[in-house]
């Protein structure tokens, strides 16, 4: 089973994802670009080439079942809505990763600024390229809104029914 978790900043995405790797018992894929920027005061549209190599690694490493704190729409959006443009890199990472699930996280809970986060703002414009994304790429999700119990009970009641199935 291979679980990602998407959606805008400050959503929830590295809350659930921890958290359901744990429930799951399955291994934690984390946000790469986390510890690419940490010590990086700006990036261009090169180390999102670098980045989104990083994640595929780390997905590789981690074997066929995991749970992905972030997947490549993430980085498609990120780069077309910083830079106007997106390198085939990105796109070919884009159509290839393969996931059995997709859990998309509502910006409806209150945003935490953090060094890395750019986008406090725009999160409901960005959460409706992130559906749409989804749905253009026929890809299963459940949208996560509501508090963490909430959120978490979906998750549960979402991956069982996949897991008996």
């Amino acid at each position: 089973m291979r679980i990602a978790f998407t959606g805008p900043e400050s959503c929830g995405k590295s809350t659930l994802s921890k958290w359901c790797a744990e429930h799951f018992q399955l291994p934690l894929s984390e946000e790469f670009a986390r510890e690419y920027l940490v010590s990086r005061p700006s990036y261009d549209l090169a180390d999102l080439d670098l980045i989104t190599i990083g994640q595929w690694k780390d997905w590789i490493n981690k074997g066929p079942h995991l749970v992905a704190d972030t997947e490549m729409t993430v980085m498609k959006i990120w780069s077309e809505v910083r830079f106007q443009f997106v390198s085939p890199e990105i796109e070919q990472a884009y159509k290839l990763q393969q996931f059995d699930y997709y859990f998309l996280c509502a910006p409806d809970i209150p945003w935490e600024a953090d060094e890395l986060r750019e986008n406090p703002y725009d999160r409901e414009e960005l959460f409706a390229l992130y559906k749409q994304a989804l749905e253009n790429e026929d890809r299963p999700f459940t949208i996560l809104s509501g508090d963490l119990e909430t959120r978490q009970k979906v998750i549960m009641n979402v991956l069982k029914d996949l897991l008996i199935s």
